[in-house]
């Protein structure tokens, strides 16, 4: 709903057809591999073992259900992101890409006991580990980094920066959203999905449910204070250039929505208090680099890449300061706390696991989608994105919008000229 909502009226077809997608590539493609990867036993950085494969030797469903809603959620970080200009040909490609290996690496480094980064693993790194609990960097980051890779690689929209010409415009050209109440709907889904994705990753409700209700509590709070924090931080900032105060949607929707991404590694080891704090950061940060994209020329339709990879980054690094040791030891298997309460350990592991996130995702996707636009399948071409993606590939508009027929309309004006549409009814129209 929200990426529907934030496209134009003729892309719409499009979008919701790339999100229905991201869960059937996303089910198949770590259902075959990528949970192998993921969750096999061994291996620094992926599983060595073979019975998780098509889970062929494996019987904890549940488990792995949850797990391919986390893989589904990164792949359809970077569908919004590259809404109305990417062919469906490279989308499948990077959509299953994205799932069955290079996300799992991720997991498997981050959240498998033997995993080189992992807090569960016995010769922890810097005695610590990382903790990521229910994924700012495993899934957001990963998630967000691949989104934008492939907006670099495959350009603006038409018209956003740059005239027919190609020339630079003197002001970039905002394309306005198509529905605001779709945005608004999808935020309120997500906002409440999130707490299956935080509480949820307790795994269990039995002897943790302290630990699920303060997962509930610090993603309640870091949300609210994140799109307080960005509604108010772009309107100072407008009246600041222009004097007049406008508060704007998008922004408190987004602000949100980097809140809840924000707390997501730290939510089950912070006190409430440090929720808001991380909360009032993380809608800044969305607002600066929502700007601050716009500047560099980097088109992303929905905002996805200041929510996902630099509020995802933010996380990792505010579990490393506000992390509570006592909370850690319970949540998270970490045998210290965060800067603010122990030694910078754990710290230096959250950026160790940012680090990697960002050599592996861009030393691998960068040339993929290099690759796909190289082989032409990455951009669908100008008079196609012109007419709109709902046309040109899904076989008519989502919306049908047209009036009647001017004959029906001079017929109906006719009628109500004619003493207010009181006219006599003959057998023939009975």
């Amino acid at each position: 709903m929200l990426c529907a909502g934030s496209v134009r009226q003729k892309n719409v077809k499009n979008i919701m057809l790339k999100n229905l997608l991201d869960a059937c590539g996303g089910a198949l493609g770590f259902w075959s591999i990528g949970f192998a990867l993921s969750y096999g036993t061994g291996g620094d950085f992926v599983g060595t073992s073979s019975g998780e494969y098509f889970l062929n030797d494996y019987d904890n469903y549940i488990f792995f259900f949850f797990q391919f809603t986390f893989a589904a959620t990164a792949a359809t970080i970077v569908a919004g992101t590259v809404a109305e200009r990417c062919q469906m040909a490279a989308y499948l490609c990077y959509s299953i890409m994205l799932t069955a290996f290079i996300y799992p690496v991720v997991v498997h480094a981050i959240w498998n006991e033997d995993g080189f980064l992992s807090a569960a693993r016995k010769d922890k790194l810097l005695d610590v580990g990382m903790i990521d609990f229910a994924g700012s960097g495993v899934v957001h980051m990963t998630g967000g980094l691949t989104a934008l890779v492939a907006a670099i690689i495959l350009g603006p929209r038409k018209g956003r920066f740059h005239d027919e010409d190609g020339n630079i415009l003197p002001e970039p050209v905002s394309f306005p959203p198509h529905s605001v109440s779709l945005q608004v709907l999808g935020t309120f889904i997500l906002w409440v999905g999130w707490y299956g994705f935080n509480p949820g990753s307790t795994l269990s409700i039995i002897g943790n449910g302290d630990v699920a209700a303060l997962c509930a509590v610090t993603t309640t709070l870091s949300a609210a204070s994140g799109c307080a924090s960005a509604l108010f931080f772009d309107t100072m900032m407008g009246m600041k250039k222009t004097g007049e105060a406008e508060f704007d949607l998008s922004m408190a929707m987004n602000g949100c929505l980097g809140g809840l991404v924000g707390i997501t590694a730290g939510c089950a080891v912070v006190e409430p208090w440090a929720a808001v704090v991380i909360g009032l950061i993380s809608g800044i940060i969305y607002a600066l680099a929502s700007k601050l994209l716009i500047k560099l020329r980097i088109d992303d339709a929905v905002d996805a890449i200041p929510v996902h990879l630099f509020n995802g980054m933010w996380g990792c690094i505010a579990t490393g300061l506000f992390a509570v040791p006592s909370r850690a030891a319970d949540a998270a298997f970490a045998r210290k706390g965060g800067l603010f309460y122990d030694d910078a350990n754990l710290l230096g592991a959250e950026i160790c696991g940012i680090l990697f996130i960002l050599a592996w995702v861009v030393g691998t996707m960068v040339p993929f989608f290099m690759m796909l636009n190289a082989l032409g399948m990455l951009r669908v071409d100008s008079l196609e994105e012109e007419v709109g993606l709902d046309i040109s590939h899904h076989k008519g508009a989502a919306y049908m919008m047209d009036g009647p027929s001017a004959e029906v309309a001079a017929e109906f004006d006719a009628r109500r000229s004619t003493q207010h549409g009181k006219v006599d009814v003959g057998e023939d129209d009975k």
